[in-house]
């Protein structure tokens, strides 16, 4: 963490000074946030960052959620926690998915015998691991954030949406009605109002969209459960099949004892809904037991338990906008998570998709509200986060009808096994790529073949020069809305000034086309806006720190204090390289553009301030 910039400051580092106004709770916002979903607490604790955004946050529910739901985390989720800075305590406390285990029946289709038993995570995916947390912890790291940010956020609970409403207003376009405590009613005008309320969203009605696709035929129960049990994979993640009874995923679950059970019921019949079978918790028991026998279980005790249909369905559009023409209009209101696509649980996939939508969007309206980008900008989230939910519709309605396949033939349960290995980069979420655009420019892959553009920055072991801090690279990149620019040195430089890194300094300092000169605020830090980070070839211990750049040790804040933490050299310790492992041409090295989200927006030569500038240009905006 890097702190005192502007004055010692004692306590807790992660409590951000109060600015004016924190607290409130005004009727005009910025930002209206409705529902303290995954999607609603990652797009606010995002735009709790920023103390010149006025955000507030709207839940139906009359306080946190405390059990139930969602609880896998995925790598790619991890990595993101990371850059809210609470992925250490996540690790703390969530169960690790290190295997998981295959069962299928036994010869004749008598008793059950494991198929196979596999590594979760392959070796270099990420440097984080797939994890197993409530949902209700993870809100509560958002919350944190929230109301330690610098306006104090927290939400407002037991509001009812009652309507929502375009207006011809220019300042605040869109008026929120409410229907709060004991009667109470309130209006809150804002400039974009972001939809993060489940799948009956009151958002998404207002906007006439539908979810469209697939009905639910197929229902599953799932319960939290403490259990004595003599089945030995308790432990592991387990996919099971039996001969007879139906299948069931055993997931384990933080503290050492407890599981979650994903239980196959039958199918529904003509308009049955879930809620018409009145799943119990002792029909859940009941049925777990004959699907896991000849192995006993012997429920304790029974946490949480509900059902649901199995359905894949997602929004034609992801904003206000809709599928016809966007020229010459500006999206005010969108919709994320389960509010515009809604799938199975047992991929693992709906918070980690939910976060990464509003992970999505919400740098992009932090950018447009600061007057760094222009309002086109807002275009990309519904294109390339609609893509994300279909493909994962995709992939979730095979997965689904691979596990609830009736056969009892090995090749039936070999083929699910497969499938599972096949995509298990998809499931831990680092297989997203966004498709060309504004801020995703293809060209020059060669030169950094292991970080493909459009996908996320595969973060590697580095040595942080000034220190000797062995660390990952990709956890500088913080969620503070920045973008980062990361120069990977060529061959024999070590930061002098006849090396390609120091040109690189010089033409980002004092060029007129340079998109530090250009978008950097007067008086503000020079990495306010675009952060740059140098990556060496050489080891750390031969490296001079005071032959480095200026630009590499800015002086920041009140007075003028340098930040050593922006040169880096690869990691020798740890086996191979960040350029070899990543695939960085040592001859010339190359320059990464990293969005604030994370993810790979263009490559380009170390010298190609032209390419720099033109990438931009389209939807930066001049500072004023």
């Amino acid at each position: 963490m890097q702190y005192h910039f502007d004055g010692f400051r004692p306590g807790d580092p992660r409590i951000a000074p109060e600015t004016d106004g924190a607290g409130d709770r005004p009727a005009d916002v910025d930002v209206l946030i409705i529902g303290c979903g995954p999607a609603g607490l990652t797009l606010a604790a995002q735009l709790s960052a920023f103390p010149d955004i006025v955000t507030r946050i709207a839940e139906r529910k009359s306080g946190p959620l405390e059990i139930g739901q969602a609880d896998g985390i995925a790598c790619r989720s991890m990595e993101m926690f990371q850059a809210f800075g609470f992925a250490n305590r996540v690790m703390e406390e969530a169960y690790w998915v290190n295997e998981t285990v295959f069962w299928a029946p036994g010869e004749g289709g008598k008793g059950l015998v494991r198929a196979d038993r596999i590594q979760d995570v392959a070796d270099d995916l990420s440097e984080m691991p797939h994890t197993i947390l409530s949902q209700a912890r993870v809100h509560d790291f958002y919350l944190d954030i929230m109301r330690h940010g610098p306006r104090r956020l927290t939400p407002d609970y037991d509001r009812h949406l009652a309507a929502l409403e375009r207006t011809d207003d220019p300042d605040y376009p869109v008026t929120a009605r409410f229907d709060g405590p004991d009667g109470a009613q309130e209006s809150i005008r804002a400039r974009y109002v972001v939809g993060c309320d489940g799948a009956r969203s009151v958002v998404r009605s207002s906007l006439g969209y539908a979810l469209k696709g697939d009905a639910a035929r197929q229902l599953w129960g799932v319960m939290d459960i403490l259990a004595v049990t003599d089945f030995p994979d308790i432990r592991l993640k387990a996919a099971i099949r039996s001969a007879s009874s139906g299948s069931i995923l055993i997931i384990p679950r933080e503290g050492g004892t407890m599981v979650r059970m994903y239980v196959e019921l039958d199918e529904l019949h003509g308009d049955e809904r879930a809620a018409d079978r009145n799943v119990t918790a002792e029909m859940l028991i009941g049925k777990a037991q004959a699907i896991l026998a000849p192995y006993t279980l012997d429920v304790k005790d029974v946490a949480w338990c509900s059902a649901y249909e199995i359905g894949q369905r997602v929004c034609d559009s992801f904003d206000d906008l809709g599928t016809g023409s966007r020229e010459g209009c500006t999206p005010r209101i969108f919709i994320a998570g389960d509010a515009c696509h809604t799938h199975s649980p047992k991929a693992g996939q709906g918070m980690n998709v939910s976060m990464a939508d509003t992970f999505n969007l919400g740098w992009k309206l932090a950018a447009v509200l600061r007057g760094q980008a222009s309002a086109d900008l807002l275009h990309t989230y519904s294109g390339e986060r609609r893509a994300k939910a279909q493909e994962l519709i995709d992939f979730d309605r095979d997965m689904a009808r691979l596990f609830s396949s009736k056969s009892n033939d090995p090749d039936s349960s070999a083929q699910f096994q497969q499938y599972f290995q096949k995509h298990g980069r998809y499931t831990a979420g680092v297989e997203a790529r966004y498709e060309p655009s504004m801020i995703v420019r293809e060209g020059n892959q060669a030169l950094a073949w292991g970080l493909p553009i459009g996908m996320r920055f595969h973060s590697a072991p580095v040595i942080r020069l000034a220190d000797a801090k062995p660390m990952q690279l990709g956890h500088a990149i913080l969620a503070d809305g920045r973008w980062r620019l990361v120069a990977f040195a060529g061959q024999g430089d070590m930061g002098g000034l006849e090396g390609g890194i120091a040109r690189l300094c010089t033409t980002l300092e004092t060029s007129p086309d340079s998109p530090l000169r250009l978008y950097t605020p007067e008086g503000a830090d020079i990495d306010a806006v675009i952060d740059l980070r140098a990556v060496f070839q050489a080891d750390h211990r031969d490296m001079d720190v005071g032959a480095l750049p200026g630009l590499l040790t800015p002086p920041k804040g009140r007075f003028g204090l340098h930040d050593y933490e922006k040169a880096f050299c690869p990691d020798l310790k740890t086996g191979p390289d960040i350029f070899d492992l990543r695939g960085i041409d040592r001859g010339q090295g190359a320059l990464v553009i990293v969005r604030p989200d994370q993810f790979v927006a263009a490559i380009l030569p170390l010298d190609d301030l032209a390419g720099l500038t033109a990438f931009f240009a389209p939807f930066m905006l001049p500072k004023g």
